[in-house]
């Protein structure tokens, strides 16, 4: 029976990453019924929402999507898609392999990293308040000088719920995956009660996988120089929301960029396949971007739709033609436009 998958296509180059990785995930053999759905700033002139309630509709209804990148407009709408879409289906994990392949160039090899990184609080629940407001003018009191005057006020929230079941998942995928370490970062020495709590009860976590798989922690800004000077010793790292979003960019960086750089956000039963990168507007229908993060994110979602083997054939070929380097694009150091390189790939399938 075939897997029902919604694809948003996006907008700038997501519809000819969308189409060229749609063509290679069907290559695998795997049967799959796509099913259309819109977001972004083209969807946005039509509907007056970037993210129209019929594609939220869509993803809840079949479990699974897979989405290209989408323009977030500037002053209207969501202040995210992404975000938006993580929130309202609650995908509370956003899971990020950051792998080095042969022929990509990068300053390091062998790197095989993976960031776990908690999607749904933080300071993305955008609870903030704007200077002079009555909250920031409370707040402000209550700090006993702490806070400036004319201050703008963010709110950080980190709850037991939320770590708990971000750790567990992090231990988990590490036990699944044969992974030896999680490591566990913060700044819970200056931010003691939000990044202290989280400490706390990922400790908690920790204790039900003790002989099983290491646990350690490490303070955000020593962690960035440690990857850049070892990253060898890390494995599994897990952090708050926006300590993962640095760090993805950061671990995607070791490995070559955000081109290939793949991403899951994961909730109880719906999952969403998205590349990390951005819609790179002024390439548009120029046959000419990256295609490798969007079907490495394909790659993960064969693998968590039980397509096993189809992902490893998959990541196999897209291995070797990057290795190759005969038809890859511009960023890899070829020639070949985004079609070119996918058709490279579905001939090694």
């Amino acid at each position: 029976m075939a897997h029902k998958i919604v694809v948003i296509p996006g907008d700038g180059t997501g519809p000819e990453i969308a189409e060229v990785t749609m063509g290679v995930v069907e290559a695998t053999g795997v049967k799959i019924d796509w099913e259309i759905a819109q977001a972004g700033i083209d969807v946005m002139k039509k509907e007056g929402t970037p993210l129209p309630l019929a594609t939220l509709d869509s993803i809840r209804k079949n479990k699974v999507a897979l989405k290209a990148p989408v323009t977030t407009p500037i002053g209207v709408g969501f202040r995210s898609v992404n975000v938006e879409i993580r929130k309202e289906l609650d995908l509370f994990v956003c899971l990020r392999p950051c792998k080095t392949y042969n022929g990509v160039r990068s300053r390091y090899k062998n790197i095989d990293l993976v960031i776990v990184r908690e999607n749904t609080e933080d300071l993305y629940t955008g609870v903030e308040y704007s200077q002079n407001s009555r909250e920031s003018r409370e707040i402000i009191k209550l700090s006993n000088g702490k806070v400036r005057e004319h201050s703008a006020i963010s709110v950080k929230s980190i709850s037991v719920f939320a770590t708990k079941r971000i750790v567990r998942y992090a231990f988990e995928y590490a036990l699944k995956h044969s992974r030896g370490k999680v490591t566990a970062v913060t700044k819970a020495n200056i931010m003691k009660y939000t990044d202290g709590l989280f400490y706390e009860t990922a400790r908690e976590v920790a204790k039900n996988y003790e002989g099983k798989i290491k646990y350690e922690e490490k303070l955000i800004d020593n962690m960035c120089m440690q990857l850049v000077q070892k990253p060898e010793l890390y494995d599994v790292i897990v952090l708050p929301n926006l300590y993962g979003d640095i760090l993805s960019d950061l671990c995607a960086g070791l490995v070559g960029g955000l081109g290939v750089a793949p991403g899951a956000n994961l909730g109880k039963d719906i999952a969403v396949f998205e590349a990390v990168h951005g819609s790179s507007p002024k390439y548009k229908g120029l046959n000419k971007v990256n295609p490798t993060a969007l079907i490495l994110s394909a790659k993960l979602m064969l693998e968590y739709l039980g397509e096993v083997a189809a992902a490893s054939k998959l990541e196999r070929a897209v291995s070797d033609v990057i290795m190759e380097r005969k038809y890859v694009t511009y960023d890899l150091g070829g020639t070949a436009g985004t079609k070119e390189m996918g058709q490279a790939i579905i001939k090694k399938l």
